[in-house]
């Protein structure tokens, strides 16, 4: 079943891939809304998220993309991530802004936001089994948000298990002032 599933996801990368890399002389073809659609069906069927018109597909793929990669403390690549490389990596290659390289500097980077606030790609910060904050995921919506545990690697998890509602300490919204990678 994994098979088949990593074979369809393959044919809609290439399929999507060829869709926006199209050449017309001098001039690159866009994306269609098509496209856009067909993608964020995709990824609210495997990801179980609900995406809006507004959604970004980027963030979804991106995520899509990590999901399995294991864990490793410090690693920053798709051989070992920890939760802070994870949250960094999607930050620089879905919105292009640098963020700090561990939870707590991530989160002197963010405006607090409550639970029922959260937007996708808004950071969701934790404090397990401490007094300071250990851990940070990204919020993709419908309660759900990606991260890189120490059991599983990149994987999604739901704020509303009994586990993370308990160590939840914070969301956040980056600030309008962060730096942007050029």
């Amino acid at each position: 079943m994994k098979k088949l599933f990593l074979a369809f996801a393959l044919c809609f990368s290439v399929l999507a891939s060829s869709a926006q890399t199209k050449s017309v002389p001098n001039q690159q073809v866009e994306e269609t809304d098509e496209d856009k659609n067909l993608a964020k069906d995709y990824f609210s069927q495997i990801m179980g998220v609900a995406m809006s018109a507004t959604s970004n597909v980027k963030l979804f793929q991106f995520v899509y993309d990590w999901i399995g990669t294991p864990y490793h403390l410090g690693g920053d690549t798709k051989r070992g991530i920890d939760c802070s490389g994870f949250a960094y990596q999607l930050y620089t290659k879905v919105f292009n802004t640098a963020i700090g390289n561990n939870s707590r500097n991530i989160f002197s980077m963010v405006n607090p936001v409550g639970k029922t606030d959260l937007k996708e790609g808004d950071l969701v910060f934790f404090k397990i089994h401490s007094r300071s904050i250990t851990h940070v995921g990204v919020y993709i919506g419908n309660g759900k948000f990606a991260h890189a545990s120490t059991s599983k690697g990149v994987m999604i998890s739901y704020l509303a298990d009994p586990y993370w509602t308990r160590y939840y300490f914070k969301g956040g919204r980056l600030l309008a002032d962060a730096p942007q990678n050029n």
